[in-house]
């Protein structure tokens, strides 16, 4: 099994919580991580229908028989738990008693807000990270090979073609979770719409084009985008509001948790049509935005994370804040560097006085290089 980085906080929180909730989508490895690490722990899955039944009809009688140091898996099936676990780990008044997991958490985070606040430690748990594949001697020996194949475990264990892979996914994805939403009816409908929101990676999010070409209202749209965003299917890169002037864009930027499943839903069929794709800058930046996403995860860290645009088209890709001080990274897909790379990096540095430590490229390349404007990396570089 290829040891997962985020194994080091999991142990750490498990010593001083007596809860803890590992979260993520589908696939991307908790079950198999938390047998793994606990396995003197105890193992229910609420997928299984007797064990959801027991926890739904007599919620007591259920901790009864799971008293401690248990795994619970797919905790989003059983939300009436959590008010009982809150007075039974008060109670007990011990660390390690329960750990949660889910695949999904539409309800689940506010339900968990209000019942176990300052009881339970929440982990997000995403596909393999890069070094991760690195490690596990898996990494595929191209960059597009990296982006159209993507990183869930599943698909690497098996050695299956993400051909074979991804749209079995996402119809799972949309028949067990997104059916359980009473506002979607129309999942074909549905599926349009994520399909739309692959071919609009790294752009600025515009709901009325969204909704336009998709032929449904811009409220349902953001609702719709919404719910790809809490079941990890998406994510949404905030702009970064320094007022170093005034006409910033306010609009988020939309990117995939995988780059592999946005590859399926684009109808890429091979890694060899990425070098001449019209989104390979987007995919790999969005591939790259992610490993900062999953570096900060696996520290059980929030990730702090923006980019920055004018309206006049003046642009860095990812900002990424640390303390009071901002690092500043330019992202390209190029091999080779241009000094256009460093166009952006230069305004932004101008107007908020960056030293060359926070101005950044990262680039499709394999030199680092330490610039006088800015350092070059590479992807082996976000560790």
């Amino acid at each position: 099994m290829i040891e997962r980085l985020i194994t080091a906080k999991l142990r750490r929180m498990i010593e001083i919580y007596p809860i803890v909730l590992l979260t993520g989508p589908r696939q991307s490895g908790k079950s198999t991580l938390l047998q793994h690490v606990f396995p003197d722990y105890q193992y229910v899955s609420l997928e299984d229908l007797d064990n959801r039944a027991f926890v739904l009809d007599d919620p007591r009688g259920f901790l009864d028989t799971y008293p401690d140091k248990t795994i619970i898996d797919e905790a989003q099936y059983a939300p009436n738990l959590f008010s009982y676990l809150q007075t039974r780990v008060d109670l007990a008044n011990k660390v390690g008693m329960y750990i949660l997991s889910c695949s999904q958490n539409f309800q689940l985070m506010e339900q968990i807000s209000q019942s176990l606040a300052g009881r339970v430690a929440i982990l997000e748990l995403l596909p393999f990270s890069r070094k991760e594949l690195i490690n596990g001697g898996i990494l595929p020996n191209t960059i597009e090979a990296e982006i159209f194949e993507g990183s869930y475990p599943r698909l690497h264990d098996k050695k299956m073609l993400p051909t074979e892979y991804y749209p079995y996914y996402i119809r799972t994805y949309v028949e067990r979770d997104v059916r359980q939403l009473k506002n979607i009816t129309d999942l074909g409908l549905f599926v349009k719409f994520i399909k739309l929101c692959a071919g609009r990676i790294g752009q600025i999010v515009n709901f009325s084009s969204l909704a336009n070409d998709c032929g449904i209202a811009v409220t349902t749209a953001q609702i719709w985008l919404s719910v790809l965003e809490t079941s990890y299917i998406v994510h949404i890169l905030r702009p970064d509001y320094n007022n170093f002037s005034k006409r910033l864009v306010k609009s988020p930027k939309l990117y995939f948790h995988d780059t592999g499943l946005a590859c399926s839903l684009l109808k890429i069929n091979n890694a060899q049509q990425l070098e001449n794709h019209y989104l390979r800058g987007g995919l790999f930046e969005n591939y790259t935005i992610n490993e900062f996403i999953k570096k900060a995860f696996n520290q059980g860290e929030e990730p702090h994370l923006s980019f920055w645009r004018d309206n006049k088209g003046n642009e860095i890709d990812l900002i990424k804040t640390v303390g009071d001080k901002q690092f500043a990274y330019e992202i390209k897909s190029g091999k080779t560097f241009s000094s256009d790379f460093t166009k952006g990096l230069r305004y932004w540095a101008n107007l908020s006085s960056a030293t060359t430590e926070q101005c950044n490229v990262i680039y499709a390349g394999d030199k680092s290089l330490r610039m006088s404007e800015c350092n070059l990396l590479t992807l082996n570089d976000i560790d």
